[in-house]
């Protein structure tokens, strides 16, 4: 297992790690027909447009052929923190490292490019993910927001890092 940074070849296994992904995290949290309907195509322009555009903000776990797992990372928008925006791992590979593995390497991006606090953003109700942020030293911070996906609404809650702490 690497991490490392994006090339353009990467863009349909990553479009397929996003939509396999959400369909099994999401399980039961969504509608099926809306996992079903993913489109696996528009993910694969979309990947290929941004890492032709920056792939910088993109971490992506390599294990074997091709990627296992990608994170997106950047400025929140809310002065001097930084934001993990996405972080996602093939099921197939839940447990192997990638997802502590890509966390570790967008906190340093984070800190290197002079950010001190990171938050993200994750489903209120992704048991699992919140259990990964929370055993990683990440902590659950004020905000909530609400936001409706494929016609479902959902609640998303904000997790916090001090950087620094991160960095140890």
């Amino acid at each position: 297992m690497r991490v490392r940074t994006p090339r353009p070849e990467d863009a349909s296994g990553l479009a397929a790690v996003h939509i396999e992904t959400w369909q099994h995290a999401y399980e039961g949290i969504f509608p099926e027909e809306f996992l079903l309907g993913l489109d696996l195509e528009g993910r694969r322009r979309w990947f290929e447009a941004r890492i032709e555009k920056n792939g910088g903000d993109l971490l992506v776990a390599e294990a074997g052929a091709g990627p296992v797992g990608f994170c997106l990372f950047g400025d929140s928008g809310d002065q001097g923190w930084g934001e993990v925006y996405a972080i996602y791992v093939h099921p197939q590979h839940w447990g192997g490292g990638h997802g502590s593995a890509l966390l570790s390497g967008a906190e340093r991006a984070l800190s290197h490019l002079g950010f001190e606090h990171a938050l993200l953003w994750v489903l209120e109700q992704n048991h699992q993910a919140r259990e990964f942020y929370e055993k990683r030293g990440w902590v659950l911070g004020r905000p909530i927001r609400i936001e409706e996906i494929g016609e479902t609404q959902v609640t998303e809650v904000r997790y916090e890092r001090v950087l620094t702490e991160a960095l140890r």
